[in-house]
């Protein structure tokens, strides 16, 4: 089973409401995304605790139904 596009963007506005999300499936496989993602959340942030944010919303989908997730991140203020 694989997660659509549409299942990440919800899983990721779950913990992030503000998100600005854009998901290109890299394959089309429906396994292999990229997400660029922008939200205030990420103010004042690194980059891997942007990226860890993201990994904690999409919870046990990481590395089981959602097989590769390449990430683009900012903040809103940069």
């Amino acid at each position: 089973m694989t997660l659509t596009p549409d299942e990440v963007t919800s899983l990721i506005k779950k913990d992030l409401p503000d998100a600005e999300i854009d998901i290109t499936d890299l394959k089309g496989d429906n396994n292999h995304y990229h997400a660029k993602i922008v939200s205030s959340r990420f103010n004042g942030l690194s980059k891997i605790n942007q990226h860890k944010l993201v990994y904690q919303a999409l919870g046990k989908h990481m590395g089981t139904t959602l097989h590769a997730l390449m990430l683009t991140t900012k903040a809103n203020n940069d």
